[in-house]
């Protein structure tokens, strides 16, 4: 190494090494100690016995020597120096033609990594306990849906059915009560009180899902079974295997599929779209509905044969506004969990809060109530949600449909059914200017239902003009 290249590499105080063609060492820096220690007191010690990390890099330090590359780079080392501190380093090899005379030297550059790798370190072990308290606020988060809260008398009816009936895993069960009342909730409860951890829960909302597509979504299909079925699939029964299969909104399940549902639920067995084998599978069946659905098999919206197969168990699900103080345990509740998300130090509700939520008819019931909370934590200014903080909307007040259910009078001479239902369908027709989606808010109806309703008195060309 001539004598130009060692004052650089001195003066910028780099603990280095310099090999001659055999690898034998022929100079060193004092700073090398640190990393090499009593290996460098032996004579003529190697390039490996100095270096043990290069042991199986044989070909790439030829490749240097010979000047087919220009370096070779080995990161993330670590060694204990003789205090017994725990050094981290990177050795950088090069090759130095000293003259024509001389043949190649191999020169290694120790660089000191310490540092950097300590503050890696530090910021990795960060993001792991980021990562861990992330899962911890998940599980938590996860756990609440499926926990009933509540400690008035008809949660403890709710709480009770559930023990009763979570053992018995081949029984059907359906679930009524209006929307928002927690069904969903009640069928995971169901379901983890039942199965095993890794069981399968699997959920699907019949109304959420066009009548062209749910058949195949709940029993899959096979490859060419209908038009851009370019492969198989299977159906959510197959995914629910060994596990449960909660189908909400089981009123709106459309009549041509209810006749190859209730098959399967008697034999357990069904085909898929465009297949002649039959699967069999083992799944707990829990249905719900908001719908009265005896008057749907009344109106001949539901078959009466399924109807009588899904009511072998149902319970119906108390609306919020009959749960009493659950009231503002469920919104304690929310507060919390919502604080904890959003990182506001709200702590409850103020007695304004309390009294304006414990007189209010909750038409939406829970989902209504945790949606409410929400909002009103996110824009907390205070560490009591204060009434004002606390924003509702009425827009479909529960005493408007008690009037008139309760005002309305059969006339003596009798009524024809058939025909009130087709004027109250041209009504709300002309009253939504032939939206069918307000129409069918209008008449506290499903699209699905409202629009099969139309279709059954072939009012699907009626004007609202």
């Amino acid at each position: 190494m001539n004598d130009y290249l060692e004052k650089i590499l001195r003066a910028a105080k780099l603990a280095f090494a310099v090999f001659d063609q055999d690898f034998f060492l022929q100079d060193a820096s004092k700073l090398l100690a640190q990393y090499a220690g009593g290996r460098l007191q032996k004579k003529s010690a190697t390039l490996w016995e100095v270096f043990p990390e290069l042991i199986g890099a044989e070909d790439k330090i030829t490749e240097l020597l010979e000047q087919k590359a220009k370096k070779y780079e080995l990161e993330k080392l670590s060694r204990f120096d003789q205090e017994g501190k725990l050094l981290y380093y990177t050795l950088t090899l090069f090759s130095h033609q000293q003259s024509t005379l001389s043949g190649a030297q191999l020169i290694v550059l120790i660089t000191d990594t310490t540092k950097e790798t300590s503050l890696e370190q530090q910021i990795q072990q960060q993001k792991n306990e980021i990562r861990l308290l992330h899962a911890k606020v998940n599980q938590y988060n996860a756990q609440i849906p499926n926990k009933i809260y509540g400690q008035s008398a008809h949660i403890q009816t709710v709480r009770a059915f559930i023990d009763k009936i979570a053992p018995i895993k081949t029984t059907t069960i359906l679930l009524l009560g209006e929307s928002g009342t927690g069904k969903n909730l009640v069928a995971n409860a169901i379901h983890q009180q039942s199965m095993d951890q890794n069981a399968p829960f699997i959920e699907i909302n019949c109304a959420s899902i066009p009548e062209t597509l749910i058949e195949s979504e709940i029993f899959g299909y096979e490859r060419g079974a209908f038009t851009n079925a370019l492969t198989s699939k299977k159906g959510l029964l197959e995914e629910a295997d060994g596990g449960t299969l909660f189908l909400d909104e089981i009123g709106e399940l459309p009549h041509p599929i209810q006749a190859k549902f209730l098959t399967f639920m008697e034999t357990k067995r069904f085909r898929r779209l465009g297949s002649t084998r039959e699967i069999g599978v083992q799944v707990r069946i829990i249905t719900a509905t908001n719908r009265n659905l005896l008057q749907a098999v009344k109106n001949n919206e539901f078959r009466e044969d399924l109807f009588y197969r899904l009511y072998v168990v149902s319970h119906q699900l108390p609306p919020l506004r009959q749960l009493g103080d659950d009231i503002l345990l469920l919104a304690e509740k929310f507060i919390e969990i919502y604080a904890y998300d959003f990182g506001k130090k709200v702590k409850g509700l103020s007695e304004s809060a309390k009294s304006k939520l414990m007189h209010y008819e909750w038409p939406g019931n829970v989902r209504e109530l945790r949606n409410v909370i929400e909002r009103a934590v996110i824009f907390a200014e205070h560490e009591f949600l204060e009434a004002d903080e606390i924003i509702l909307f009425e827009l479909r007040p529960m005493a408007t449909t008690t009037s008139v259910a309760t005002t309305f009078e059969l006339p003596e001479n009798g009524i024809s059914l058939t025909e009130l239902e087709k004027n109250l369908l041209r009504d709300a027709i002309i009253k939504s200017d032939g939206n069918q989606t307000k129409a069918a808010k209008l008449l506290d109806l499903s699209l699905d239902t409202f629009r099969y309703r139309i279709k059954k008195y072939n009012l699907d060309n009626f004007s609202a003009y």
